[in-house]
């Protein structure tokens, strides 16, 4: 498994280079139902090592030398939730000798509740945060937490990190039909990031083939209503939708067919930019594509009438 990956576009993080310090199958302390991931394989909240920290600072460094400084942040986006790994401050601070790019994290933030978590948290330039429900119901069905989770516990926990972050603090709500889209969830949700004063809050549908097939995106009318509900409370300048496929713009190192499963193990993509990327470094694309298919390191998946690649070892 490849610890770093990218480049890959994001429009909240510019160009991403991505670590993945959880390795797979996928660990995560949800299973929500739009993961582009697919369904959890365990289920946990066990904070443990999974890496040698110095291993994945010397991964970074390699890759900053191969794709040069075309990097907008170092982002820890696994096959999972990255506070799983027990080693996440140390790493975050063998990082910071290697580069001085800034770092963000994509945290669910159901472990940051505990007091560990949240040290290692502080220690990031940006922290984006997941807040799909405020109700009980609506956030068990939406994101199918570990048991032993509590949401008034996470919410807690949130409040106080968010006053002692001095960084950049994003939040991302996804919004899907009929589940999380009625006016008095978006209401709740909208007031609880008032408290924690988020400096942007991202409105999102699923874009990517989800964990669960009935899934669909928030209709039209549902998201203009979230994101006037989000403005009213939050202001213009802090909301903002995140609606569309972010683009073809992933960078390949020297073994371009490993760093394409190693992103599409993340991040899947579709079909036609693998085969624009792969043709632009000389291989025959649909050859190598049908190649990994057939030998199971990759899959098809077809949404919203477009398909996409994602890596062979999903639930």
């Amino acid at each position: 498994m490849e610890l770093v990956f990218g480049p890959v576009p994001s429009r909240r993080l510019g160009r991403s280079l991505g670590i993945n310090n959880i390795p797979p199958p996928k660990k995560c302390s949800y299973s929500c139902i739009y993961c582009q991931l697919g369904r959890t394989w365990e289920l946990t909240i066990e904070r443990r090592r999974f890496h040698d920290s110095r291993s994945i600072a010397d991964a970074v460094g390699l890759r900053i030398s191969e794709v040069g400084g075309q990097i907008d942040y170092i982002t820890f986006v696994p096959d999972g939730e990255p506070t799983l790994d027990r080693l996440l401050g140390e790493e975050v601070k063998l990082i910071r000798e290697v580069s001085d790019k800034p770092l963000a994290i994509l945290t669910n933030s159901s472990l940051i509740f505990r007091s560990d978590v949240r040290a290692d948290l502080l220690d990031f330039d940006l922290v984006s945060i997941k807040m799909d429900a405020l109700s009980e119901g609506v956030w068990r069905r939406v994101n199918r937490p570990h048991p032993s989770l509590s949401l008034a516990e996470i919410l807690e926990g949130l409040k106080i990190f968010a006053r002692d972050f001095s960084g950049k603090l994003i939040v991302e709500t996804m919004l899907i039909d009929g589940v999380n889209t009625f006016s008095g969830e978006l209401e709740s949700i909208a007031n609880f990031l008032r408290k924690i004063e988020p400096d942007k809050a991202y409105l999102a549908i699923p874009t990517r083939p989800p964990a669960e097939g009935w899934v669909k995106p928030a209709a039209e009318e549902k998201l203009v209503e979230a994101y006037e509900i989000f403005k009213e409370v939050l202001g213009a300048g802090r909301v903002e939708l995140l609606t569309g496929y972010e683009g073809s713009g992933f960078q390949l190192g020297r073994d371009p067919v490993k760093d394409l499963l190693a992103i599409s193990s993340i991040h899947p993509i579709r079909v036609d930019y693998a085969i624009q990327i792969l043709s632009r470094r000389g291989e025959r694309a649909e050859e190598v594509i049908g190649r990994l298919i057939d030998r199971g390191e990759l899959k098809l998946a077809e949404y919203r009438g477009r398909k996409f690649l994602i890596r062979g070892f999903r639930k």
